[in-house]
């Protein structure tokens, strides 16, 4: 079992941050969560440390890379499996976002693949990568994919407080967030305890 220690929220974001400030060229980051944990949050306050210390940086958020809903919904809007499985576009989002990151030379990415409400593709234009920048991916079962990151963090909610914290109509994915969170608990760089997200909790893999 991995070792926690106590950390402010302050203390959380720096630490994040100088482990990608230790790192050069494009990096890329996952903060999973369940959205009851606001992963996007933390990925938002990381970002805005990076660039106070002049690194560039940006935050995807996964449930802008959702798959149709002809094929998520296909067994229901409600099915556990499906949440997990046939939810995000995941492999849109290592297309579009993630491994253009890791090619040599200009590159561009892209910060939103479909709108929710509508269904539709939305026509977001690339953004150009600088050399340096950080992006920043946040949203639930991002860990043990194929997806190519650099750094993650993973933040790890009791199943009381995530069933508390879910709304009524997503009550549906919690089962399928925390399966996927206990089978790839030991991908992640850095655990967070999240029960309470103004007292972390972290353990440093390694």
């Amino acid at each position: 079992m991995p070792s926690y220690a106590p950390l402010t929220p302050d203390a959380l974001v720096s630490m994040v941050a100088d482990r990608c400030l230790e790192r050069a060229g494009r990096t890329r980051v996952a903060v999973d969560g369940a959205e009851a944990a606001a992963p996007a949050d933390l990925a938002r306050r990381i970002a805005a440390r990076l660039r106070s210390a002049g690194r560039p940086a940006e935050v995807v958020e996964v449930k802008d890379f959702l798959l149709p809903a002809s094929l998520r919904l296909e067994f229901g809007r409600e099915d556990p499996g499906s949440y997990r499985e046939r939810w995000f576009d995941f492999a849109a989002l290592a297309r579009e976002v993630l491994d253009p990151l890791a090619a040599p030379g200009t590159a561009q990415w892209l910060p939103r693949l479909r709108d929710p409400e509508t269904d539709r593709s939305v026509r977001t234009q690339r953004q150009p990568a600088p050399a340096d920048l950080v992006l920043l991916v946040a949203g639930p079962m991002l860990l043990g994919r194929w997806l190519d990151f650099d750094l993650s963090v993973s933040l790890q909610v009791d199943e009381r407080v995530l069933r508390e914290r879910t709304p009524a109509q997503l009550a549906f994915t919690v089962d399928g967030v925390l399966e996927h969170a206990k089978e790839n608990l030991e991908e992640a760089d850095i655990l967070v305890r999240y029960n309470h997200p103004e007292r972390p909790a972290v353990a440093v893999a390694g």
